[in-house]
């Protein structure tokens, strides 16, 4: 009895690999396609199924939907959440004055070319969103060095500028140049909201 089991496995066994074998393998002559096609994401794309939480500062004086999971770094004006190569950035000012698309294009880029490596500036607008009118701008600059290759990858960044009665909160959303980011970029900026 035991060796009819054994004999009976090992066929079975044999015609699942076949079988696995030529369904995962096409042809030009129209071979079978794979059961279940898995999301193939290039590097820095956000994942279609990202979850996003709210984030509140202390003084809970506004809220903003950012990715779960990522990797939070408390800062003196705020906190950054990073994944791989993708950042998203909030920063609460107070005691400023409005913003106007001129005054981001002085001071706020004034700060990130002396900050940033390689930046170039892009646009500057303004962009009316459900918390209201907030100044968006676009650069791109060279990302820090990776501390074990080396390597440096060049990032396409988004920043919002809200304001409202002397706090202003830039959110600054980064990632690879060329990565598809715009639907998560675009419900957290839209996800923004005074308390």
């Amino acid at each position: 009895m035991a060796r009819t089991r054994s004999w009976m496995v090992l066929p079975a066994a044999v015609a699942i690999m076949l079988v696995g074998g030529c369904g995962s393998s096409g042809s030009a002559s129209g071979g079978s396609a794979p059961a279940a096609a898995s999301e193939s994401n290039p590097v820095g794309d956000i994942p279609d199924d990202q979850v996003f939480v709210p984030y509140r500062p202390a003084d809970g004086s506004f809220a903003v939907q950012v990715p779960e999971g990522w990797a939070r770094t408390d800062l003196p004006d705020g906190v950054s959440f990073t994944d791989k190569l993708n950042t998203v950035t909030v920063q609460e000012l107070a005691s400023r004055p409005q913003p106007s698309q001129d005054t981001v294009r002085g001071s706020e880029f004034t700060d990130i070319t002396r900050t940033g490596s390689n930046v170039t500036v892009g646009t500057v607008e303004t962009r009316t969103l459900p918390a209201g009118d907030a100044v968006h701008a676009t650069y791109a600059q060279d990302s820090a060095a990776d501390p074990v290759t080396g390597r440096v990858v060049r990032d396409d960044v988004e920043l919002y500028v809200f304001w409202r009665n002397g706090t202003e909160v830039l959110l600054t959303l980064s990632g690879p140049h060329g990565a598809d980011n715009v639907d998560p970029w675009r419900q957290v900026s839209r996800s923004f909201t005074w308390q």
